[in-house]
C-alpha cells in the first residue's frame, strides 16, 4: 500500500521551481521549445490518466490504444506527403513543416531535454508520445501559425481537449507578458477563441490521422467542427499594418 502511494505522488506532484525556471527561459526565447517540455513535465500531474480515460469511454480510442499506431513513421515520410494532393491534410501538412525547417523528429528530440517520469504504463506513455507528436498537425488542423500569437492560440485550443496545468501556466505567463508588448491586442478574446474552437472541434485523439493524410483538408474540418481562427486572422492583419507603420515612422 505505501509502495503503491509513493508511486502515485511521484507520478501526480508538481515541481514548480523546476517550472518557472523553464519558462523564464521560454520567454527569453520563445523557439526553445525544449523548454515548453520541461515545463509540461514538470506539471504533468494526472493528466495522462484523465486522457487515457476518455480513450476508453470510446470505440476509437479503444482501437487506437490496442493497435497503438506511430504516427512519426507517416509524418515523416516525406516523399508520399509530397505526392499527396495540393490542399490535402499530409501535404499541407508537409508545406508547414518544410516552411518552417520543422520535422515530427525534431519534436522527440526536443522532448529529451526535459526528465520523464519512467514509472508509467506503455499505454500512457503512447497516449503521452502522441500528443506530443501530432503538435503540428493541430496547427494544420486549427489553422493557427507559429508566430508567438499563434502557439498561444493553439495552446488554448490544446489544454481545452487535453487539460493540462503545464499549458495553462505557460498560456498565462505568454498572455502576461505579450498584453504588456502589444496593449492594442485583446488577448483574452484571442486566448477564448482557441477555447472555443477546442471546445467544439472533435477530440484530436481519436482520430487515426494516419489513415486521413490523404484527405482535402478543408472537408476534414467541416466533418470534425474545426471552424476557422477569425479573430486571430483579423489580429495578424493588425500586427502587420501597425509594423509598416512603425517602419515609416523610423524610416
Amino acid at each position: 500500500m505505501l509502495k503503491s502511494l509513493r508511486h502515485w505522488y511521484e507520478q501526480n506532484r508538481i515541481k514548480p521551481i523546476q517550472a518557472g525556471l523553464a519558462i523564464s527561459r521560454l520567454l527569453r526565447d520563445p523557439d526553445d521549445t525544449g523548454q515548453v517540455f520541461k515545463v509540461l513535465e514538470a506539471l504533468r500531474g494526472d493528466s495522462l490518466s484523465r486522457a487515457l480515460r476518455r480513450m476508453r469511454s470510446d470505440e476509437r480510442g479503444q482501437t487506437l490504444l490496442a493497435e497503438q499506431p506511430n504516427i512519426v513513421n507517416a509524418l515523416n515520410d516525406r516523399e508520399a506527403l509530397v505526392a499527396l494532393p495540393e490542399g490535402s491534410i499530409g501535404r499541407t501538412y508537409y508545406d508547414f513543416v518544410h516552411a518552417e525547417g520543422l520535422s515530427a523528429d525534431g519534436l522527440i528530440e526536443s522532448s529529451h531535454e526535459a526528465p520523464r517520469f519512467e514509472k508509467i504504463r506503455q499505454d500512457q506513455r503512447w497516449l503521452g508520445d502522441r500528443l506530443r507528436d501530432i503538435h503540428d498537425l493541430q496547427h494544420v488542423m486549427t489553422g493557427y501559425g507559429r508566430d508567438t500569437l499563434g502557439e498561444l492560440c493553439l495552446l488554448s485550443f490544446m489544454t481545452t481537449q487535453v487539460p493540462s496545468r503545464g499549458i495553462d501556466f505557460i498560456i498565462f505567463m505568454g498572455r502576461t507578458k505579450g498584453q504588456k508588448e502589444q496593449p492594442g491586442l485583446n488577448l483574452k478574446e484571442l486566448i477564448g477563441e482557441g477555447q472555443q474552437i477546442g471546445e467544439e472541434a472533435d477530440w484530436m485523439l481519436f482520430t487515426r490521422w494516419e489513415d486521413r493524410l490523404h484527405e482535402p483538408l478543408e472537408s476534414v474540418r467541416a466533418e470534425l467542427g474545426f471552424k476557422p481562427p477569425v479573430k486571430y486572422r483579423e489580429a495578424l492583419k493588425w500586427l502587420e499594418g501597425d509594423q509598416m507603420i512603425s517602419r515609416s515612422v523610423a524610416a
